[in-house]
């Protein structure tokens, strides 16, 4: 990975701290502003800086002795964008109960359904009043308390709305596409001369954020996609020649593929949208199935839903949603209908089950490890707006909890690389060959 510049690194601020913090009379350990972590990993990727002020390092997250704003003074806003995950109402718990139990915020409003309710769409309705006997049973519950949506909104609508109910900082839970809007109304908002803090909280079930680790629900995710790879296990090995497919998330990085099929060793194929694939020839993917039933009389492959998407055409062309994503043709019935015929072909009687967990999996309450996670990413957030930083997100890197600007995360996509070491143990853990192509790679 290519190291990002000391300058893509600086955090946005609205201001000086000079305001005491409520949190100083209590046993706090404070976050100096001068405590950076860093973005290496290995010493060799140090040897072009000769001084230490260069190096490139994210600002630690972590409460501050002196803060931006006066909580007593101000109002908060709450906002979740995008798909499900585990964990978003953890996620709001943590922040509302941290603004009102360490901060004193008195006013703190949900808006519902996403960016569409904070830019006043009627259909969405008024926001909603958050207190702590409100959100106390939420982290229990899968999905969303505030709801949510996808699509662009009016960033001067939406600042506006912020300023009419003197809401001085913002939190919007979301991947990509929200950290973007995010990073769109904080620009916003500093034209009109505004102080209004925007922070971001990482969701993406995917794990695809650029320099954060982990993203809540992803955790969750592999375990109950592990459950999946177990049912189909057992009814490939129930059948002569039986082929057990799995369809698990992931539009353009394998994450939850590749760690659920680590999880398990029973996965024999592991399909991720990082590593092409030929389904013909002689190491096409077809031609190492019929070999693993011929060898041992079942297989279990798990696919990402964004792989193969060059291996199938449609007459339309590709569509988009409305965030602007392009809309995925399904693999998992695709590839369920390309092994019947192949394997059909060969004189090779065959059971193939297909299993696609994908809306289960991102429902769900969080785990034990997402749960203690969505808590700490809350609680610094609120320490990061309290502390007048803007147009940044709460993020994870090397054991540290950090601050990363938007722009940097939303820069590029976090991806398997194939030549990490990640997949190199997916490949000897499924034993699948190196190279599925007409050509080698």
């Amino acid at each position: 990975m290519e190291l990002p510049s000391p300058q893509a690194l600086e955090i946005e601020k609205l201001g000086g701290c000079t305001v005491p913090s409520p949190l100083s009379s209590r046993r706090e350990r404070f976050r100096d502003d001068q405590d950076r972590i860093l973005v290496a990993s290995r010493v060799s990727q140090l040897e072009p800086f000769s001084d230490p002020n260069t190096v490139p390092s994210f600002e630690a997250a972590g409460a501050r002795r002196k803060i931006f704003f006066r909580p007593a003074e101000i109002a908060c806003g709450i906002v979740s964008c995008g798909g499900l995950c585990p964990g978003i109402n953890n996620v709001i718990r943590s922040v509302v109960l941290t603004l009102i139990h360490r901060y004193g915020v008195p006013r703190i409003y949900g808006f519902r359904y996403g960016y569409a309710g904070l830019a006043g769409d009627p259909e969405a309705g008024p926001p909603i009043e958050l207190t702590a006997s409100l959100v106390e049973p939420i982290h229990r519950l899968g999905g969303s308390f505030l709801g949510s949506s996808r699509g662009p909104q009016d960033s001067a609508t939406m600042a506006e709305n912020l300023e009419r109910l003197g809401i001085r900082i913002l939190f919007t839970i979301g991947g990509d596409g929200t950290l973007r809007g995010a990073a769109a109304l904080a620009g916003e908002i500093a034209r009109r001369g505004g102080r209004i803090s925007v922070i971001g909280i990482p969701k993406t079930i995917d794990n695809d954020i650029h320099l954060v680790e982990r993203s809540f629900g992803f955790a969750t995710a592999v375990e109950e996609a592990r459950q999946a790879i177990v049912g189909a296990h057992a009814e490939a090995r129930g059948a002569l020649n039986g082929v057990g497919l799995v369809k698990l998330m992931g539009r353009h990085s394998g994450f939850i593929t590749a760690h659920a099929s680590l999880s398990n060793s029973d996965v024999n194929f592991c399909l991720v949208p990082e590593v092409p694939f030929s389904l013909h020839g002689e190491r096409g993917f077809l031609r190492a199935l019929e070999a693993r039933l011929r060898l041992r009389r079942h297989a279990v492959i798990v696919v990402a839903e964004g792989v193969g998407q060059d291996l199938m055409e449609t007459a339309e062309g590709p569509s988009t949603d409305a965030s602007g994503n392009v809309r995925l043709m399904d693999v998992g019935p695709f590839l369920k209908s390309q092994i019947r015929e192949y394997l059909s072909r060969r004189g090779l009687a065959h059971t193939v089950k297909y299993i696609d967990p994908s809306y289960i999996v991102r429902s769900l309450p969080a785990n034990s490890v997402d749960a203690e996670y969505c808590l700490v990413l809350g609680q610094h957030a609120v320490h990061a707006g309290m502390a007048g930083r803007t147009s940044m997100v709460v993020g994870y890197w090397n054991r540290h909890f950090t601050h990363v600007p938007i722009a940097l995360a939303t820069s590029q996509r976090k991806e398997i690389d194939p030549q990490g070491t990640i997949w190199p143990r997916v490949l000897e853990a499924t034993g699948q060959p190196a190279s599925m192509t007409e050509t080698q790679v």
